[in-house]
């Protein structure tokens, strides 16, 4: 999943902003959620600290602040060197400047055509996308899930377990951050998969990665989140 930013001292055009990205994300719907909206460069970069996901920026360039947009992506680029930067601004003089900051901005919107503003942003988040799947599908093994024609990829290594669901012919999806319910089937989630993740019991599919404790008296498997897997006796021995 992919995390949004949004970075804009204005409040008006921030709100603006704001809106066109979540009917977008809604409207396409896109594997990405809004994390954070703000006019203090300051507090968008702390929040950015803390994230573990990809994100997707959108920052005003002259932010009111001792920080602006140019020094906040330089910053960003610190802890996210893979997120995508876009500036939203009025200055589209100042682009060249993005090189000798050397942040790699993805691309410029205009303020001064809220017409074409909506469009770019709605492409942006869509190139974002596209191009945060292939790099994932490059460099990590990925299990994607479609539901309603929308497709969501996740990691193998965010997936903690894959549970049978109380719905017939469904299963649901335990990750690090999130649980997904899609249809299938354990025998063929099993064949897909692989050796990375095992059986522990009819009702799981773990990932063994993320295993963290095995209570082997009790028959319970622990996950650092909290959350926990039986284990059946006849497959204990294999797991």
């Amino acid at each position: 999943m992919l995390n949004i930013f949004v970075c804009e001292d204005n409040e008006v055009q921030r709100r603006t902003i704001v809106q066109i990205i979540q009917n977008t994300v809604l409207i396409e719907e896109l594997d990405m959620q809004l994390v954070l909206d703000a006019g203090d460069p300051h507090v968008l970069l702390e929040r950015v600290k803390a994230s573990q996901n990809t994100g997707i920026y959108f920052l005003d360039i002259d932010l009111g602040s001792n920080m602006n947009g140019l020094k906040l992506a330089q910053q960003i680029r610190l802890y996210d060197p893979r997120g995508f930067i876009i500036f939203v601004t009025a200055h589209c003089e100042l682009s060249y400047m993005t090189f000798q900051y050397r942040v790699e901005a993805m691309d410029f919107v205009l303020k001064d055509n809220p017409a074409e503003a909506k469009v770019k942003i709605r492409e942006c988040l869509l190139n974002a996308m596209e191009r945060y799947t292939l790099q994932t599908n490059r460099t990590h093994k990925v299990y994607t899930i479609e539901i309603s024609g929308r497709k969501i990829s996740v990691d193998y290594d965010d997936v903690l377990f894959f549970e049978t669901s109380g719905n017939i012919h469904k299963l649901i999806l335990h990750g690090k951050d999130r649980q997904i319910e899609f249809s299938g089937t354990m025998k063929e989630l099993a064949d897909t998969l692989g050796s990375d993740f095992v059986r522990c019991h009819r009702s799981f599919l773990v990932n063994k990665k993320n295993i963290k404790e095995v209570d082997a008296k009790n028959r319970i498997l622990y996950f650092a989140n909290g959350e926990t897997c039986l284990i059946s006796t006849r497959m204990m021995k294999e797991l």
